[in-house]
C-alpha cells in the first residue's frame, strides 16, 4: 500500500492529476468562505460562536445534508451556498426522464446524444438553481430565522443591512453562478483529475466537517475527565473502522453470472467458447434511496412550519418526523425500501440485456435465452435487492443508534449529529464509493504506466521518452503556475485573518 502511494509521485501524468485536484479542492473551500453580497459576514460569525458554545446546533440529519451538499457553504451564505444540490438534482431528474421516456432513451444510445441530455441536465440545473436561489434570497431579506441555520440569529444582528429591492436579484445570480462555478469546477476535474468530479467535492465537503465534530467530541466526552468518557471514545473509533470495511466489503459485493458464448469458426480463426461473468451489483441503487427518502420527508415539515406554524396538527407532525424519534427512521426504512425496488425497476433492463446475450451469442448455463433469461435476470436482482435495500436500512439507522449510545451507557446526553453522521448515512457511502472509484483509477494508471511494450524498444524508446519528457515538462509549467496563485490566494487569506483580528 505504501509503495502504491510513493509510486503515484513518479508516473509524471498521475502526479499533474493528483495536484491539480488537489489545487480544485482549494478554490473550492475558498468559494464557502466568500460572503453573499448584501450578507453582513461577522453577524454570522457571530451566531455560529454561539451555536458552538452551546454544544453545536440540533438541527440533526438536516445539518448533515447541508454539509454534504455545500460544505457549509449554507450556513454561511457563501458563493457557494446552493453547493452541487441543482446540479445533483438536475442529474438525477434526467436519468429517471430517460428510462421513463422512449424518445430520451433513443436520445441516449445515439452518437453525440449522451452530450444533448449533458445539456438539457445543465439548463435544468439553471432552472433549479434560480429558483432554489430566489427563495433563499427572499427568506434571508424577509425572515432569516425561518430558516433552521439562523434560528436566533435577530438576537445577534441584522444579517443583511441596509437591503433593498436589489438585493433579492444580486444574491440569486451570485448563488446561480457559485452553483454554475462548482459544476463546471467539477467537470474539469473529471477530465484533467483523477475521479469524478463532482463526487470529489461532496465528498471533500462531508470532510471538512471533520474538524468541528472532532472537537465536539472532545468537548462532549473527553474534557470534563471522565475515564469512561475516553474509553467511549476508543471505542468509537474501533466502531467506525468496523462500520467502513463492512460497508466497502457490502459496496464491492455482487453476484456473478456465469455467460457461456457458443463458438463461432471464421476463417481460420475461432471466436468464443469461453466463460464471462455478468456481475450485479448487491447495492444496485447506491446511495440514491436515502437520499430521496430525506428529501421527500423533509418536505411536510419544510410546509407545514412555513404555512401552519401555530397549528396542532403541524405540531404533531413535527414531533413524529423529528430526527430524533423512532417513527422517523421507521417510516424512512419503508420508503428506502420502496425506493431501492424502484431504481432497481427504473435503471436495470433485464429483457435489454438478455437480447444483447442472445445476440452476442451468449447464455447463462441451465437457462435458455431470451424471455427466460429474462426473468432469470429479474428475479436474481430482486433477492438482491432485498440485501441491499436491508444493509441501507441499516445504515440509515446506524447515526441515530450511535447517537444514543452515551445515554443508554452512562446516562449522558446524546451525541451530537456532526458526529455521528460519519457512521453511516449518506455520508460513508459517498465516502467509500468515491474514494473507491479513485483508487480504481490510480491502480489503473499504474499498471499502464508499468507495462513495458513493443514501442518501448529500441530507437521507438527513446523517441518515446524525450517526447513524454517534454509533456511533462509542459504539465509542470502549468501546474507550477496554478500552485503560485493558490499561494498567493492564501497569503492573502492569511493577511485578512490578521487584518480582521
Amino acid at each position: 500500500m505504501i509503495s502504491a502511494f510513493a509510486n503515484t509521485w513518479k508516473v509524471a501524468e498521475l502526479r499533474e492529476r493528483i495536484i491539480y485536484v488537489l489545487v480544485m479542492i482549494v478554490i473550492v473551500r475558498l468559494g464557502v468562505h466568500i460572503s453573499l453580497p448584501g450578507v453582513d459576514a461577522g453577524v454570522i460569525d457571530a451566531h455560529m460562536k454561539a451555536i458552538a458554545e452551546k454544544g453545536g446546533s440540533d438541527n440533526g440529519l438536516l445539518d448533515t445534508m447541508a454539509t454534504i451538499f455545500s460544505g457549509g457553504g449554507l450556513q454561511k451564505l457563501g458563493i457557494f451556498a446552493l453547493g452541487i444540490m441543482p446540479y445533483i438534482s438536475a442529474s438525477i431528474l434526467m436519468q429517471l426522464m430517460t428510462a421513463v421516456m422512449p424518445k430520451l432513451a433513443k436520445l441516449s444510445r445515439e452518437d453525440g446524444g449522451r452530450q444533448k441530455i449533458n445539456q438539457y441536465t445543465r439548463f435544468i440545473t439553471i432552472i433549479i438553481a434560480t429558483v432554489q436561489g430566489g427563495f433563499l434570497a427572499r427568506q434571508v431579506m424577509t425572515n432569516p430565522e425561518s430558516l433552521p441555520f439562523f434560528n436566533g440569529i435577530g438576537q445577534v444582528g441584522d444579517l443583511t443591512p441596509g437591503a433593498g429591492w436589489t438585493f433579492i436579484p444580486i444574491f440569486t445570480l451570485s448563488v446561480v453562478t457559485g452553483t454554475l462555478l462548482l459544476m463546471w469546477i467539477g467537470d474539469q476535474m473529471t477530465e484533467k483529475g483523477i475521479g469524478n468530479g463532482t463526487s470529489i467535492i461532496i465528498t471533500v465537503n462531508i470532510i471538512s466537517s471533520l474538524p468541528t465534530a472532532l472537537a465536539l467530541l472532545w468537548k462532549t466526552m473527553i474534557s470534563g475527565g471522565s475515564p469512561a468518557g475516553a474509553a467511549f471514545v476508543v471505542f468509537l473509533f474501533a466502531f467506525l473502522i468496523f462500520v467502513t470495511a463492512a460497508t466497502i466489503a457490502i459496496t464491492q459485493a455482487q453476484r456473478r453470472i456465469a455467460i457461456q458464448y457458443a463458438k463461432r469458426v471464421v476463417g481460420r480463426k475461432q471466436y468464443g467458447g469461453q466463460t464471462q461473468y455478468l456481475p450485479l451489483k448487491l447495492n444496485y441503487a447506491n446511495v440514491m434511496p436515502i437520499i430521496f427518502a430525506t428529501a421527500i420527508l423533509g418536505i411536510p415539515t419544510m410546509i407545514a412550519n412555513q404555512m401552519f406554524p401555530t397549528a396542532d396538527w403541524a405540531l404533531s407532525l413535527n414531533q413524529i418526523l423529528a430526527f430524533d424519534s423512532i417513527w422517523y427512521y421507521v417510516i424512512a426504512g419503508v420508503m428506502i425500501f420502496f425506493f431501492s425496488y424502484f431504481w432497481v425497476a427504473t435503471m436495470f433492463q433485464p429483457s435489454e440485456i438478455a437480447e444483447n446475450l442472445k445476440r452476442s451469442g451468449g447464455y447463462v448455463p441451465g437457462i435458455r435465452p431470451g424471455e427466460p433469461t429474462a426473468k432469470f435476470l429479474d428475479f436474481t436482482m430482486t433477492r438482491l435487492t432485498f440485501a441491499g435495500a436491508v444493509f441501507l436500512t441499516i445504515i440509515f439507522a446506524l447515526p441515530f443508534v450511535v447517537s444514543q449510545m452515551p445515554r443508554i451507557m452512562f446516562g449522558m446526553d446524546p451525541l451530537n449529529q456532526m458526529i455521528t453522521g460519519f457512521f453511516g448515512g449518506t455520508s460513508l457511502l459517498i465516502m467509500v464509493g468515491v474514494i473507491l472509484d479513485i483508487m480504481r483509477q490510480v491502480e489503473t494508471q499504474l499498471l499502464q504506466r508499468n507495462y513495458d511494450g513493443f514501442l518501448r524498444q529500441g530507437k521507438l524508446k527513446g523517441a518515446v521518452d524525450r517526447r513524454n519528457k517534454q509533456m511533462a515538462a509542459k504539465a509542470s509549467n502549468n501546474m507550477l503556475y496554478l500552485l503560485v496563485i493558490v499561494a498567493v490566494l492564501f497569503i492573502l487569506g492569511i493577511v485578512a485573518l490578521s487584518l480582521k483580528g
